[in-house]
């Protein structure tokens, strides 16, 4: 895990400035003079600006930034308010519930918005908060954002200067086939069972269960990726749990070094959150410890129920996601496929016309509109290509589609590169192949088109009509005959496949 690849190494600038920022949060509350509880918010504050904010572009995550006090306060208020009713605070909670997740249609702002005003409800619940708390848990909310823009916007901007991502704008259908609509249903449903169950095992500590179904429905599609995601977020709490008695009881809520261990996992969990989801989950239960060893109420039984409310909501999500409007893996990931085919193919086209002597303006986003799919791709497939699942022949084609798309993209990031040189120029073969190209994804995206067996290349070096040989226009040719035999091969898994032996 911290040897998985770290191009650029965001990841670690990513980890370090949310230390800064969440350290620098906790700081200023602590320096105003706030109580423990309103730190403990402050400082979750200023975690989730850091890591739920990710619209593409600077500007647009300043405003998102902006908005979570507008979208998370009243949130806030009505927990506190609402605290002495328990059937009006489970009632309100599972409607913040479905509105979080329905507001996710809106993009990466309606999912940053759901997200801070669902946890501004459950860290009320967490800290048992009540309207006379509120006025010290507002100042520490507004103390922990603004620590956190300060950082990300002043401090220590690593976006800037850098593209926006191409934000990925995929076919909604309408109604309950809408995927924000019927995971809002889900979610609301899953969180239902984790709020009766998990009042059931603790009137205290219930919300713990819904926090966990709560996350499982975050950048999920399909039910093969909530079942994982819920036995990851089961895996990592329970070595999170094993780790307590060894980090957190000891400490008994020392403040100094509970400070530095609770940095380490906020570097922990932003470091490990794109690659390993059990990681980040050990992280957070082992910061969750901490936190309760500040407050001074860490038991060791306290542990135990956290495992037992989590294992409640995964429970609760695999219910949901199994018997409402239930998506299958091959469903979810077939059209993520597509849609990462047609992005190869707006990119071949665009560098076509951008060897025709059109500006080509376009490659970047295309190239970044490419890596997005795949990140998807790779996360609706992971059911298939789990270590525990039994189905080999399914997990072998996922694994070569992964490959043979992985392919796709390295040649679409190279030849990105070669056509952008002036030197690529116009070049009747560097056309002819980009027209290959686009045939061939054709064939694969078109139901009823017949797929050519991957047949001999011409030779990257063969006679160009305007410019003659050249290197440049010989790598980027290179790169087209790469992406056409890597587009015919992906026919085997793609079509010969049948969708019962790809649903999961």
């Amino acid at each position: 895990m911290f040897m998985s690849p770290d191009p650029g190494h965001a990841r670690l600038r990513n980890a370090t400035r949310a230390v800064l920022g969440i350290g620098l949060g906790v700081a200023l509350t602590l320096a105003a003079g706030l109580p423990l509880p309103a730190v403990v918010a402050g400082g979750l504050a200023a975690l989730l600006a850091l890591f739920t904010v990710t619209d593409p572009g600077v500007r647009a995550q300043a405003a998102t930034t902006a908005l979570l006090p507008v979208a998370g306060l009243p949130v806030l208020a009505f927990a506190a308010w609402l605290h002495p009713y328990p059937a009006a605070r489970d009632a309100a909670f599972l409607a913040v519930v479905f509105a979080g997740v329905y507001a996710r249609r809106w993009g990466p702002r309606g999912h940053a918005l759901g997200v801070f005003a669902f946890m501004m409800f459950f860290v009320a619940q967490f800290l048992r908060a009540v309207p006379a708390l509120l006025p010290e848990l507002y100042a520490a909310v507004g103390l922990g954002l603004a620590a956190a823009a300060l950082v990300r916007f002043g401090l220590w901007c690593h976006e800037r200067g850098t593209p926006p991502a191409h934000a990925v704008v995929l076919p909604q259908p309408r109604g309950m086939r809408r995927p924000t609509t019927r995971q809002a249903v889900q979610a609301t449903l899953a969180a239902g069972v984790a709020v009766a169950v998990g009042q059931a095992l603790s009137q205290d500590r219930w919300y713990w269960a819904v926090g966990t179904a709560w996350w499982i429905f975050v950048n999920t599609t399909s039910r093969g990726e909530a079942l994982v995601r819920g036995f990851r977020r089961v895996l990592g709490t329970v070595a999170g749990i094993a780790a307590g008695p060894v980090v957190a009881l000891p400490l008994h809520g020392a403040p100094v070094p509970t400070a530095v261990l609770v940095a380490a996992c906020v570097f922990g969990i932003f470091y490990t959150a794109p690659v390993s989801y059990s990681w980040m989950m050990f992280f957070v239960t082992v910061m969750a410890g901490l936190l309760y060893g500040l407050l001074g109420i860490l038991r060791p039984e306290l542990l135990l129920l956290r495992l037992e409310e989590t294992a409640v909501g995964a429970l609760g999500a695999a219910a949901a996601v199994l018997v409402v409007l239930p998506v299958t893996t091959h469903a979810a990931t077939d059209a993520l496929i597509r849609r990462s085919l047609h992005a190869v193919r707006d990119f071949t086209a665009e560098a076509a016309r951008h060897l025709d002597g059109g500006p080509g303006d376009g490659l970047p986003r295309h190239v970044g509109e490419l890596d997005h799919l795949l990140g998807r791709v790779r996360t609706s497939v992971a059911p298939l290509v789990h270590p525990l699942s039994p189905m080999r022949h399914r997990k072998a084609r996922a694994r070569a589609v992964l490959a043979l798309l992985d392919d796709c993209a390295d040649r679409v990031r190279a030849l990105a590169e070669a056509v952008a040189d002036p030197h690529a120029g116009r070049d009747a073969r560097l056309l002819a192949a980009c027209a290959r190209v686009e045939a061939a994804v054709a064939r694969l995206v078109t139901p009823g088109t017949a797929t050519a067996a991957p047949g001999p290349q011409p030779a990257a070096g063969g006679p160009a009509t305007d410019n003659g040989t050249h290197s440049h226009a010989d790598r980027a040719l290179a790169q087209l005959h790469g992406l056409e035999t890597a587009l015919t091969h992906l026919a085997v898994p793609l079509r010969r496949a049948s969708r019962t032996e790809l649903a999961a």
